[in-house]
């Protein structure tokens, strides 16, 4: 099932319930693949790395939106933005734990054979593609950084 095929059920949902707050998230996932499927070309449909890459960008801003907030004590408008990204993250695939990351970058350096930061490179490649969507890119460097140094 596509993200646009899950969307549609969601958004009605989000109507009928008269929750704004979620609305908006579903609305700006929605304009965001509008947006993307516009620039791919003649509206073809995205790949599932493509709707997945999207979905990360949306949650990642914000989140971002909601750190630089509460940096300025502004938690009125930081508890929004939390709260979109978790509604835009219900449509990622399930997270991995930080002990599955290490274990499938051990995998990956011993696949490699990477023994120093040199290969960092080498194996953030291939563990980001392992891993697309299940993890945060943050999290998957910090988990190379300590294996390998």
């Amino acid at each position: 099932m596509t993200l646009e095929q899950q969307l549609t059920p969601a958004l009605k949902e989000a109507m009928r319930a008269k929750d704004s707050l979620k609305l908006e998230a579903l609305r700006a996932i929605k304009s965001a693949l509008l947006l993307a499927k516009t620039e791919a070309g003649g509206g073809a449909a995205l790949s599932a790395t493509d709707e997945i890459k999207l979905l990360q960008k949306l949650v990642k801003q914000r989140k971002d939106s909601a750190a630089i907030y509460r940096e300025q004590n502004r938690t009125d408008l930081a508890e929004p933005e939390e709260a979109q990204a978790e509604v835009i993250a219900a449509f990622l695939p399930q997270q991995l734990s930080d002990e599955e990351i290490q274990a499938k970058v051990k995998a990956v350096i011993a696949e490699l054979g990477a023994s120093s930061m040199k290969d960092m490179g080498k194996v953030m490649g291939k563990a980001n593609a392992a891993m697309a969507g299940q993890a945060d890119g943050s999290r998957i460097a910090a988990a190379v950084k300590s294996l390998l140094s």
